[in-house]
């Protein structure tokens, strides 16, 4: 289980699309169920508004105003570098506090340490209307979860996972040199290695 912690404030809260770019499938059957917990949490001081031409929103500081979200924990360190990728440039991830909100609705009192991502890429990319979860669930999340999903969303993301396994064995199953082990299990001598590998 992930010892790191965040807030989601745009198309994170759905869990479909968490779940997405953090996949469990490392996971042994028994956590997978578990292994996030999800809560209802408020950033204050932060603004949530519709990114330009974009489904997704962006946060950014206000001193007047507050975002409602989900505060996550159980992410991993290699979560948070996938949700470094999926954020993009865009976004600088930040340490925050949240305050989360119990089952009647009712915010509590003290304070959580959290990391989000804060927008960073201009106030004139952004629209002025607040972004909307349920709509985006109603109207936009076909698109970034289940069969119609785009994988342009994911390229980015899904690019690690190939990066990771050509790091775990650069050779992609060929062994070293390729040919040149499979002549060795062949019984083919030193000699003819030697000379076809020049």
């Amino acid at each position: 289980m992930g010892e790191r912690s965040a807030f989601f404030y745009g198309t994170l809260m759905s869990s479909q699309v968490l779940h997405r770019v953090c996949p469990s499938d490392s996971l042994p059957q028994s956590q997978k169920p578990s292994r996030f917990e999800t809560r209802v949490a408020i950033l204050h001081h932060h603004c949530r508004r519709k990114v330009r031409y974009a489904d997704y929103p962006a946060v950014t500081p206000s001193r007047d105003d507050s975002v409602r979200g989900t505060f996550v924990t159980g992410l991993t360190e290699n979560d948070i570098r996938r949700l470094d990728v999926f954020e993009g440039s865009e976004y600088k991830r930040s340490k925050v506090r949240v305050r989360l909100v119990d089952a009647s609705g009712e915010e509590l009192p003290e304070e959580v340490d959290a990391e989000t991502y804060i927008w960073y890429s201009g106030v004139e990319n952004l629209e002025d209307g607040e972004w909307d979860f349920e709509h985006f669930c109603r109207e936009k999340l076909r698109f970034w979860a289940g069969p119609a999903a785009r994988a342009e969303e994911f390229e980015e993301v899904d690019m690690l996972d190939v990066d990771d396994q050509q790091v775990a064995d650069p050779t992609r199953g060929r062994g070293v040199n390729g040919h040149v082990l499979k002549q060795f299990d062949d019984g083919v001598g030193e000699k003819q290695v030697s000379k076809s590998a020049v």
